[in-house]
């Protein structure tokens, strides 16, 4: 479907050992009189990947032919100080092959005939890309694992994440609008924040499935449900206006099913009147509303007046480092003792929960191993309470815990009872 692509979308790739940057752009149309509610916005990011790119490729429809939107883009090209690779895409057959000639006319060089579909052409494409490489030159990245503090931006539709984004970065990285659905793709942006890097990740609004459209919509969840994944923090955006939905806490069961760390950021805080109470008042319903997430912290914010914005990523910071923490196994073998002390494991019948010994196994997330005589009297009931009982001492905030249970070899209840020595005549 034309108009698909909308924001600028950066993927990483590597031809000939040089590795580098490619940033997809959507459709650009100069005539203002074929504009849309989108089209202004969707050219504005296509000149500013033009103008941080260091070689553009200018991808024409050889199935339509030269067409005055060609020319007049062309024409733009022309005008830059950036090399121009010309790739004649949809050319799978000798007619269209033969007919790409026509492109000649643009004045951009020799045309580069290509399916993208089929992956015809492309390494042609590549070489004349890689070409315009200073020799030298450090690669745009390296093959080292990411190592920056990864947030996502997640949230049900039009929310504000892209205008949180914006407002975080001071510059328009996502196209905002009050359409729902503006946003399509996971888009990274990669920041240096007080010596630490980060890759801040705007997403595509999630709904519940049964009202996902399919097409476009689809694969923008899809999308959305990876870049979770993929990121360390989540910043579950909620709208103030409209308090916590129902997709809100979907939203927020996406996030604790992947166990990535929470922050509740309120935005449109600005079109709340308030008066001394208002946002002790807000904090208890949202608290309500989700209250498997207690552990949680919120922040009150205006991504349109920038209230509170600077706060984010230094409490995003905070959470991050907690889900770092690891707790000794002493210390931790002592909690689970003085728990079970003050509150009795489940039992069934003659049997009895008992909780051996444990240890934190890892980190991102935490993940506690607890070695116990009947694993399956573990009720849900009682795994909470020792997560309450951890969390009172250590707090991990906003950072989820995960456990798993291991049974005893030897578990003393099952064990034969000797038999009572016969007394002696």
């Amino acid at each position: 479907m034309p108009g698909t692509t909308r924001d600028r979308v950066y993927g990483e790739s590597e031809w000939v050992g040089r590795t580098f940057n490619v940033v997809d752009t959507g459709g650009l149309v100069l005539a203002p009189e074929d504009d849309d509610a989108f089209t202004p916005h969707i050219r504005e990011q296509a000149l500013m990947a033009m103008d941080e790119a260091d070689v553009i490729v200018f991808m024409v429809d050889g199935s339509e032919g030269l067409t005055a939107a060609d020319e007049e883009v062309a024409e733009l090209l022309r005008r830059t100080d950036k090399p121009v690779v010309l790739a004649v895409n949809k050319t799978e057959n000798e007619e269209r092959r033969l007919n790409a000639a026509e492109f000649y006319a643009l004045g951009l060089g020799e045309p580069i005939e290509i399916s993208a579909l089929h992956g015809m052409g492309t390494g042609d494409l590549l070489d004349a890309v890689v070409a315009y490489f200073p020799p030298g030159r450090l690669d745009a990245f390296d093959e080292e694992e990411d190592d920056s503090v990864r947030i996502a931006i997640v949230g049900r539709p039009n929310v504000g994440k892209s205008s949180l984004l914006n407002r975080i970065l001071g510059q328009e990285r996502s196209i905002v609008s009050e359409v729902p659905g503006t946003t399509r793709d996971a888009i990274d942006t990669r920041i240096t924040y007080y010596g630490r890097p980060m890759t801040l990740i705007d997403t595509a609004g999630i709904r519940r499935r049964g009202r996902i459209e399919r097409g476009i919509e689809k694969y923008s969840v899809l999308r959305s449900m990876r870049a979770i994944d993929r990121a360390h923090v989540a910043l579950l955006v909620i709208d103030a206006t409209e308090g916590v939905t129902a997709q809100d806490a979907h939203v927020a069961g996406y996030i604790l099913d992947a166990y990535k760390s929470v922050i509740v950021v309120v935005n449109k805080w600005d079109l709340i009147e308030k008066d001394t109470y208002t946002m002790l008042e807000y904090e208890q319903r949202i608290r309500a509303a989700l209250n498997f997430m207690d552990y949680v912290p919120l922040i009150f914010v205006s991504a349109k007046t920038g209230q509170r914005v600077t706060k984010i990523l230094d409490l995003a910071l905070a959470v991050y480092e907690e889900r770092f923490k690891r707790i000794p196994t002493g210390e931790f073998n002592r909690l689970l003792t003085e728990a079970q002390a003050r509150h009795a494991p489940p039992s069934e019948g003659r049997r009895k929960l008992r909780i051996k010994y444990g240890t934190q196994a890892e980190v991102d997330p935490p993940t506690f191993v607890l070695f116990m005589n009947h694993p399956d009297l573990m009720h849900f009931s009682y795994a909470r309470y020792l997560e309450n009982q951890i969390r009172e001492r250590y707090t991990f905030l906003g950072t989820p815990l995960r456990f798993r249970y291991r049974g005893s070899d030897a578990q003393e209840d099952q064990k034969p009872k000797k038999k009572a020595r016969a007394k002696k005549r």
